[in-house]
């Protein structure tokens, strides 16, 4: 199924890399769903910025409830199911170096809140498109990660951690899912510049990461969001269970 085919639901959609994803499909013709918690302002503008094609519905990915609902109604609005979806929704959390808690004081419940935003939300928002995509015999699944469990330039203990474990996820899925002509992949980049999340991470850090990047230099939202495309397009059909970092090669797997 080609780009401008498909209906894709960007979840955390209405800024910093979502945003970029959402743009990305938007050009090239895809139906989008903005998904949004919080950011109902900014979601609104970009949808109302890219047109009919672009809607924007809120909904907290944790909460089975509201993304069934969520899904229903896109499939009200563009009378078709949902054949792509990207997890890229942060809940919680900012790059934010010199208020990372350490391995002394974190506490279990900031575990919980990345590994239900990262693996549950991802759980709720397949769940919720899996009997459509199987009717159809296609879907695109694709969970953002990240490279820090691989290069823990700063311990963000939760974060990571939450990321690692969809991994996990993303490989079961992709294993389960693949007869039914539904692939899985995760793209996983390093701190980019910039997200509303790495927008309080220091220049230090960045240049860390640009002088020790063979290609010198700090990966932005929007090429990552080029792979996302690479994803859900007709290209990688035949890649599931896959991590492809996406960091200027900081990291080689």
């Amino acid at each position: 199924m080609n780009i401008q085919e498909q209906t894709v639901l960007v979840t955390g959609g209405s800024r910093g890399l979502g945003e970029q994803i959402v743009r990305a499909f938007a050009k090239e013709g895809a139906n989008v769903v903005v998904n949004y918690y919080q950011s109902e302002e900014k979601a609104i503008a970009l949808a109302n910025e890219l047109g009919e094609n672009v809607i924007a519905i809120q909904a907290d990915v944790r909460n089975k409830e509201e993304v069934e609902g969520m899904v229903n109604r896109a499939k009200e609005v563009f009378s078709t199911s949902i054949t792509t979806i990207i997890n890229n929704a942060l809940v919680g959390f900012k790059f934010d170096p010199t208020a990372q808690q350490t391995a002394f004081d974190i506490s279990w419940e900031q575990f919980e809140t990345q590994l239900e935003g990262s693996v549950k939300g991802a759980l709720n928002t397949v769940q919720a498109c899996l009997q459509d995509m199987k009717e159809i015999g296609f879907g695109r699944i694709i969970n953002v990660g990240t490279n820090l469990f691989q290069n823990p330039v700063v311990p963000y203990h939760e974060y990571t951690t939450g990321k690692a474990a969809l991994v996990g996820f993303t490989r079961n899925f992709a294993r389960e899912l693949g007869q039914y002509g539904i692939t899985v992949n995760m793209i996983s980049g390093g701190l980019l510049k910039e997200t509303d999340a790495s927008s309080v991470t220091t220049e230090e850090v960045f240049n860390i990461i640009q002088t020790t990047t063979p290609l010198q230099k700090v990966t932005t939202p929007a090429e990552f969001a080029d792979t996302a495309l690479f994803f859900a397009s007709p290209w990688s059909r035949a890649v599931t269970g896959q991590n492809l970092v996406v960091d200027g090669g900081l990291v080689m797997d």
